[in-house]
């Protein structure tokens, strides 16, 4: 009724199963081990300018709004004023609200220089016009940025980082934004002793919008720990 098996080909099934077992247990071993932070930290650090970029452009008014409201004609309005500091978030909320659609639609790293692009227009228009409507035209386009950006870091950094790294690379977000404000209030410290100053602290933040925006041409686009996955669950469907 059946066919006994010779005893060399026994043990050559034998052996491919032993072998094919040292091999998943080697790929599971591979699995756990965590791999080289470097491999991930400067899409991290790159990812992570949008971050300060938000956070700049939310306090960068607030030590030389008395300036600019002195230079451009609505020094006392209150409600002027106010609208300077909070339009950006009215463009943040726009800027949101497509983030799903442009991420999907061109890919992380493009959606970062959508990102950069109106950060770049709103600062050089904040600097450079000479009246209310101006400002806060530029004021809401680089809110469109700021909606758009700190999304777009927080899945783009969750895709690149490992398991083992992925809190720790999280937390840069908001240590990104916390360093923004700081450097918005840091560089309009002398916004009093120097006439048009205020011009200075919009110009400054055109230089991390352009090199994000530059730098994300030459990232590769990277799934760090995906790999290992995939090879562990071919190897259990050979078994």
């Amino acid at each position: 009724m059946y066919e006994r098996m010779p005893s060399r080909d026994h043990s050559t099934i034998v052996d491919d199963v032993e072998e094919n077992s040292a091999l998943l247990h080697k790929s599971m071993d591979m699995e756990t081990t965590n791999p080289s932070w470097l491999l991930s930290f400067p899409h991290v650090v790159v990812a992570t300018i949008t971050s300060l970029l938000f956070g700049y452009h939310l306090g960068v008014v607030n030590e030389p709004l008395e300036s600019i409201s002195i230079d451009l004609g609505f020094s006392g309005n209150t409600l002027a004023e106010g609208l300077v500091v909070s339009t950006c978030l009215g463009g943040a909320l726009i800027g949101s609200l497509f983030r799903g659609l442009v991420t999907d639609g061109v890919g992380r790293r493009r959606a970062f220089q959508f990102c950069a692009l109106p950060m770049i227009i709103a600062a050089a228009t904040s600097a450079t016009i000479k009246n209310l409507a101006g400002m806060l035209i530029g004021r809401f386009l680089v809110g469109t940025g700021m909606g758009l950006g700190p999304p777009v870091a927080s899945l783009y950094v969750a895709e690149v980082s490992h398991a083992s790294l992925r809190g720790t690379y999280g937390s840069f977000i908001q240590i990104a934004t916390c360093l923004g404000l700081v450097g918005a209030l840091f560089i309009g410290t002398p916004v009093k002793e120097t006439a048009g100053w205020w011009c200075v602290c919009f110009w400054v933040s055109t230089i991390p919008a352009g090199l994000l925006a530059f730098v994300m041409m030459f990232l590769q686009k990277v799934h760090i720990g995906c790999t290992r996955k995939e090879e562990v669950l071919k190897l259990k469907q050979i078994l």
